[in-house]
């Protein structure tokens, strides 16, 4: 059963459109993920259902809500951790907990909440003398302290170090489990790979992809992945033209070359013959941002 329903929705600024036709539905407790290159419109497009931004076209509901007309029930039920976020210097993390929990008439646990996102030892601390890190984690709480039935979350780990973005995982795992719906709105396709029922890729403004990850990965032009850091000079056109090769890159000193398992036979039998050794030689199977890579033509 769709809680989320986006039709059709545009949105435009100085006459560029960033959000132009984008159609997607959430089910009730999954975990739905947004990717796209810089300037896709994915933030646009979450913004448009949280009611901070009004569609210029198209129609969004949120567990039959209209964001803009029913903004007051809305914020109800819907917790939402933005792309970019402050709060006054001088509050204390205890404080704003406290403060936001106030305005909920059945809030979370504010402690238990600063406990498993680590920001405990930090609740007489001021907002202004957070790290960055830690300014996440408080607007994560933040997002869930409402005991929301859907929560937005919007670059949901930058600025966390690895081990606390795995802890996060976990909890946004739990939180799931708890019967609540995630947006995530991600660069890190391990994050996506990791926790998303399905991903819709947003790219100039439009959908060009929605599936489930792995369904995702099995569309994409190659199934191996071959990496290495070559000894020698390589021409990147004669490694172009092996078979089945999808594509050829660098990543610094590295080359990347995206194919099937017969383009690895191919890669290791023409650097035999160049006298050319690979070095932290790295044989894969696809990933998401291989697929991303595919379905946008950029990064992710």
């Amino acid at each position: 059963m769709a809680i989320i329903e986006v039709d059709g929705l545009c949105k435009s600024y100085g006459g560029r459109p960033v959000v132009d036709g984008v159609d997607f539905t959430v089910e009730a407790g999954e975990i739905f993920g947004i990717l796209g290159p810089n300037g896709a419109g994915k933030t646009t497009t979450v913004e448009c259902i949280e009611g901070l931004r009004a569609p210029d076209a198209g129609a969004v509901r949120v567990a039959g809500l209209d964001p803009a007309a029913d903004r007051d029930r809305l914020t109800r039920i819907l917790g939402a951790q933005l792309q970019e976020s402050q709060l006054q210097p001088k509050i204390t993390v205890r404080e704003a907990l406290e403060l936001y929990a106030a305005f909920y008439p059945r809030p979370a646990d504010w402690r238990g909440l600063a406990e498993r996102l680590g920001i405990t030892a930090q609740l007489k601390t001021r907002f202004g003398a957070l790290s960055g890190g830690q300014q996440q984690r408080l607007f994560i709480a933040l997002a869930l302290i409402g005991n929301p039935e859907i929560v937005v979350l919007d670059e949901l780990t930058t600025g966390l170090d690895p081990r606390a973005r795995r802890d996060t995982w976990r909890l946004i795992e739990e939180v799931r489990a708890g019967g609540v719906t995630v947006v995530l709105v991600t660069h890190f396709m391990e994050e996506a790979q990791r926790l998303c029922d399905r991903v819709a890729v947003i790219d100039r403004g439009r959908v060009v992809a929605l599936d489930a990850p792995a369904r995702l990965v099995g569309r994409a032009a190659a199934s191996t992945v071959i990496s290495f850091a070559p000894s020698g000079r390589l021409d990147e056109t004669e490694l172009a033209s092996l078979p089945d090769v999808a594509s050829v890159r660098r990543e610094g000193d590295r080359l990347v070359i995206s194919g099937t398992d017969e383009t690895v036979n191919a890669v290791l039998t023409l650097l035999a013959r160049q006298g050319v050794t690979a070095r932290e030689l790295r044989v894969t199977d696809t990933t998401l941002d291989e697929a991303f890579l595919d379905l946008t033509g950029k990064e992710a």
